[in-house]
């Protein structure tokens, strides 16, 4: 990903190569210490998820940053933008906001220059805009740690004295936060945001000096006595996140309505994007407020009362099934899943466990009928049965039977992934219902939709509540395909040539081009402009080389709050696949 230093080599610029090792080590960094710093988090709301949220928005900067570079080859200005922009998507809860801006302040100054005393600056800048974006700043939080941090450099100089003062002076001022606020002398620990901002400098010095800090952020010892009631849990029930476009102005008037309804108010972000983040009795309201000021994206509502799952590393991610991989997934509930491989839970329930070995039916199962062997891959991974389709060989009738029967399960999940072939795995169904085993057929029409419904399937929940999610997740995907005319015809969108490529939206050609890369953007362009929060884009082998990258940079640049995600499906495919959720 990124070359080594030397022994004794030491940076003294941030170039674009650097900033991507950073952001790749401080992913990694937050993933070690993830559990820790959920273990040390009580403040504002002691619901253990800090270190899980600021894992979550380093995961977002980071496949922002790898994006960029597998679409070109990116300066310093582009790549910090990247990162702050990715992590903006990607933020989570009260500290991952914060985290957010802190990236931003940074990226202003870093994109005009990248030695000590630019970074100087840019923390400086960091802990301003972090500051300016809570709404009630109070010490002894990410906050003073930030502060710290930036006034410990301040006298600039080379790069790695910056990043070594930096550091140290945020670790300094983590150990201190313990007797700056009562909730956390109570608890015995120091502030749980501030220790995630510590690993991050960490990985940053790191970066520019080869090696790994002398001293680690200090690890609070679990208190003796079960603790005291902490502050915060006697709060707002709810807390509301969600993505906004929307002018200066309309932000200016939603912060003062917001803190009116509730507290722990961050708003980050600008040039018509932001990332709002509130705890609030009255959810409605909150997202009512939203909706006045601009249009608000990915909304997501937490009760502190009941998100009580333990977090990733000890149990389950909040709101995250054991589902496929496949991007930034919005379940029932509203929240956004990411959803990559499976667990030994998920493996048992779906049948890849001891009990199909043993020759007992398992709960439930999902067949998917897919093209290519790189979703079919993907497909079984998550747990799932295929069944492989080729181009003018759609699976027949017995296929699919005999693949239900190859799940050997209770309950089984359909899903054809073709308008064409809703008839046969329809008969299919009734075969098998018929041999004493309960079947669901989700009448997908693309693969995009299978993989949005196999994203949210849930084997622990009730078959009627998994199959109507997704179904939900299924119907709520847009899909369109590429393909090329094998010889002059008449279509809905006037007559092609042979050698044409041909867009289909929805199963009906809309667009006829000569370029495939040309033809993707306008098909593209089409269905974004009916809204839409994640793209999933599936090439083929014999796919040229950097489409999909090319197509990934053109969301980028032209809709500010849309995810992209892309995978391969391998030979005997169609060249793209396109999904709009």
């Amino acid at each position: 990903m990124s070359r080594a230093l030397q022994p004794d080599e030491e940076l003294v610029e941030l170039d674009a190569e650097a900033v991507r090792t950073w952001c790749a080590r401080a992913f990694d960094a937050l993933g070690r210490e993830r559990e820790e710093i959920d273990a040390i988090n009580v403040y504002p709301v002691a619901d253990g998820d800090t270190g899980t949220n600021l894992y979550l928005t380093a995961e977002a900067a980071h496949r922002a940053v790898e994006a960029v570079f597998a679409a070109s080859g990116p300066d310093t200005a582009e790549t910090v933008r990247a990162m702050a922009h990715g992590a903006l998507l990607g933020a989570r809860g009260n500290s991952g906001t914060i985290l957010s801006q802190l990236l931003r302040g940074m990226a202003t100054v870093l994109a005009d220059g990248c030695d000590g005393d630019h970074l100087a600056r840019a923390l400086a800048e960091a802990a301003r805009a972090a500051r300016q974006a809570v709404a009630r700043p109070v010490e002894g939080t990410i906050l003073t740690v930030a502060s710290a941090a930036a006034g410990a450099c301040a006298a600039g100089g080379p790069l790695v004295r910056v990043a070594r003062d930096a550091y140290e002076g945020a670790a300094t001022a983590l150990t201190a936060t313990s007797g700056q606020l009562d909730v956390l002398e109570r608890a015995g620990v120091v502030d749980a945001g501030g220790r995630g901002l510590v690993a991050v400098l960490g990985a940053l010095l790191e970066t520019v000096t080869g090696r790994a800090p002398d001293h680690a952020a200090p690890v609070p010892l679990p208190p003796a006595a079960p603790r005291e009631k902490c502050a915060g849990e006697d709060g707002p029930a709810y807390e509301v996140i969600y993505l906004l476009e929307a002018d200066d102005a309309a932000v200016a008037l939603l912060r003062s309505r917001l803190d009116a309804l509730g507290e722990s108010l961050v708003v980050v972000g600008g040039d018509g994007l932001w990332n709002v983040h509130v705890h609030v009795d009255d959810a409605g309201a909150a997202v009512e407020a939203g909706v006045e000021a601009g249009r608000p994206h990915r909304i997501r509502i937490t009760h502190f009362a009941s998100d009580a799952t333990p977090a990733p590393g000890r149990g389950t991610a909040r709101g995250a099934g054991s589902g496929v991989g496949a991007g930034d997934r919005r379940g029932t509930d509203g929240a956004h899943t990411h959803r990559y491989g499976t667990g030994d839970g998920y493996a048992h329930a779906c049948g890849t466990g001891d009990d199909a070995a043993r020759g007992e039916r398992i709960p439930r199962a999902v067949v998917a009928v897919v093209p290519g062997e790189g979703l079919a891959g993907l497909c079984a991974e998550a747990g799932a049965t295929t069944v492989r389709t080729r181009p003018g060989e759609p699976p027949a009738e017995d296929e699919l039977v005999e693949a239900v029967r190859r799940a050997h399960a209770r309950e089984v999940v359909l899903l054809p992934n073709d308008t064409d072939l809703r008839e046969t795995a329809a008969a299919a169904a009734e075969r098998v219902r018929a041999e004493g085993v309960r079947v669901a057929l989700i009448p997908t029409r693309a693969a995009v939709q299978g993989i949005a419904a196999l994203a949210v399937h849930e084997p622990d929940r009730r078959f009627d509540e998994d199959v109507v999610a997704m179904t939900a997740a299924a119907g709520a995907t847009r899909y369109a395909e590429l393909a090329v005319a094998e010889h002059r015809s008449f279509t809905s969108a006037g007559v092609c040539q042979a050698g044409d490529v041909l867009g289909l939206i929805e199963g009906d050609v809309a667009v006829i081009g000569k370029d495939l890369t040309e033809t993707a953007r306008t098909v593209l362009d089409r269905m974004l402009s009916a809204g839409g929060e994640l793209v999933t884009l599936v090439v083929a082998d014999d796919t040229p080389p950097g489409l999909a990258a090319d197509l990934e940079q053109h969301v980028r640049r032209g809709y500010l709050a849309v995810d992209t995600t892309t995978y391969h499906a391998g030979a005997e495919a169609p060249p793209l696949l396109i999904g709009v959720e």
